[in-house]
């Protein structure tokens, strides 16, 4: 008899994105039978086989991730470790940390290790948690050579960022939520954005997997918490079920969209700089309004601007320069960047 069908869904999914990092690894496909990355193992003189990291909380869903991936690493030549992230945000934090390393080393993941970290105060408390945690992802990453980690956002998860970018006003990007693939080289990847919470939950239950439910997600305090008990449930009792899946249909739509008008951006930027490289008004108004303001935020972004302080609010202070130019005065932007008209020109510079 087969696995339970929640631990046959996530094992799936971790599947498929193995073979999506073995399959950008340029190796030989396979030495005397044996799967190459196994051979490099016992080759000498052959690079080792890659190793695959997963970010683990000690949560169902990322429970739920590392199970499946010390499941399927082996079985593809893939060595498989963990990485648990100390925020220091609450008392025995530490022993949480430990207690993580513990259940990963005994579902045979290796190398694994837990990082402290300082959560600073810029963006608020979920952002800079969220910065703080990267930036030790990315470390660990580095420091082990890992080809990939993986992150257990679930369709869920996608469903509450789709919502708190409409919230925010932030435009298709933002409606977009998260990628599957994401990061330097595509480091980040995360093979449950179409498994539930409950199917990830249902999958440590049934193999008896101990999970750790951090009191930060029913703390009414965060933002995303709100969403997740008070918002979502009352859209679903106001529209009916099927609000989570809608919302990660959309994402997966608007990410699509937005794919395409970056890339029409890319394409049209050169277009509308003159001989010194400077944007030409007259060129940039010819532009449909979701291209143009796409090439304003990047050359906001390359002369200085933080991207993530930078808000759809910003752009379209900026682009009013274009479009409804009467004379007005420069625009200060974050990072002390200004954008200034000046003889038919848009100028971005530090200030």
């Amino acid at each position: 008899m087969g696995p339970h069908p929640a631990v046959a869904a996530i094992r799936l999914a971790v599947r498929r994105v193995l073979h999506d990092v073995l399959s950008e690894i340029t190796e030989p496909s396979t030495t005397a039978g044996v799967p190459a990355a196994t051979a490099a193992e016992r080759t000498p003189g052959r690079p080792p086989s890659p190793l695959v990291l997963v970010a683990c909380s000690g949560g169902a869903d990322s429970m739920a991730l590392a199970s499946a991936l010390a499941f399927e690493a082996p079985r593809l030549g893939i060595r498989a470790g963990g990485v648990t992230v100390d925020h220091g945000l609450q008392n025995g934090s530490d022993l949480r940390a430990e207690d993580v390393v513990l259940r990963l080393r005994e579902l045979g993941l290796d190398p694994v290790e837990a990082t402290a970290v300082s959560v600073g105060r810029a963006g608020g408390p979920e952002a800079a948690a969220r910065d703080a945690r990267y930036a030790a992802l990315d470390a660990a990453a580095a420091r082990h050579g890992a080809a990939a980690v993986l992150l257990g956002h679930t369709r869920d998860d996608q469903a509450e960022t789709v919502l708190l970018g409409l919230a925010r006003g932030s435009g298709i990007r933002s409606l977009s939520g998260m990628a599957a693939v994401s990061g330097a080289d595509g480091r980040y990847r995360r093979p449950f954005l179409q498994v539930d919470r409950q199917t990830a939950r249902k999958a440590c239950m049934v193999q008896s997997l101990p999970v750790w439910d951090d009191p930060h997600n029913a703390d009414p305090a965060y933002t995303r918490s709100r969403l997740r008990h008070e918002g979502l449930p009352a859209l679903e009792k106001a529209l009916g079920k099927g609000v989570v899946e809608a919302l990660a249909r959309t994402a997966q739509l608007s990410r699509d969209d937005a794919d395409a008008l970056d890339t029409w951006a890319r394409q049209a930027e050169a277009a509308v700089r003159d001989a010194t490289g400077v944007l030409e008004c007259a060129k940039l108004y010819a532009l449909p309004p979701a291209v143009r303001r796409r090439i304003l935020r990047r050359a906001a972004i390359e002369a200085g601007a933080p991207a993530g302080a930078l808000f759809a609010r910003h752009i379209e202070e900026v682009d009013r320069l274009i479009t409804g130019w009467r004379g007005q005065g420069a625009i200060n932007l974050p990072g002390k960047v200004v954008a200034q008209r000046q003889g038919g020109r848009l100028v971005i510079r530090q200030g």
